[in-house]
């Protein structure tokens, strides 16, 4: 097994766990597994570690001219902090649709830009649940606002798992293989 381990930077580290404990209480709120719980609970959380912990996070990476972690960080801060300051106002269902639609895009920019396998990972997951939870906005559809509630749990576990793996020196990459017995690559 290839153990890879990135030790990763303070600033990532941190925005990783600030991402993945507010994905997890954001996409747990959705499913409704916990009685009672749903995604409004999530609001206070989002508004301070989901935008303004992630936010700051990213304005540091900038500064430490790590611009991919920086701009996802940054980006998905301002986005929290605005889901969050917007909980609770009047938005029709078209709305709130359209708000989850474009941070869904925002969300694929981050999954193509790059980065390591599990941040890809993050944004991929995180990409599908806003998209779905933005189809059933739309839609009136609570059944594809649990699945995309399950997505957005995937990808808060894949974001805390990173964040874990960089402080207790766990693997960060899946093992290489060769395509077959006797196939080596040249380089």
């Amino acid at each position: 097994m290839d153990n890879d381990v990135s030790a990763g930077s303070t600033t990532t580290i941190v925005g990783r766990l600030a991402l993945g404990v507010t994905l997890l209480a954001f996409g747990l709120g959705y499913t409704r597994i916990i009685d009672g719980v749903t995604a409004d609970d999530a609001v206070t959380l989002a508004h301070y570690v989901g935008g303004v912990a992630l936010f700051v996070a990213g304005l540091l990476a900038l500064r430490d001219r790590d611009t991919v972690t920086g701009t996802a960080f940054s980006a998905l801060g301002a986005l929290w902090f605005t889901w969050a300051v917007s909980a609770g106002n009047q938005i029709s269902g078209n709305g709130a649709g359209l708000f989850l639609l474009l941070f869904a895009l925002v969300a694929l920019t981050l999954t193509l830009a790059g980065g390591d396998v599990l941040g890809q990972g993050t944004y991929g997951l995180f990409f599908v649940s806003l998209l779905l939870l933005a189809v059933a906005r739309f839609a009136d559809n609570g059944s594809l606002a649990k699945v995309g509630g399950w997505f957005a749990v995937a990808a808060g576990a894949v974001a805390w798992y990173a964040a874990t793996a960089a402080l207790a020196h766990w693997p960060t990459a899946f093992p290489r293989r060769a395509a077959g017995r006797g196939v080596t690559a040249t380089g």
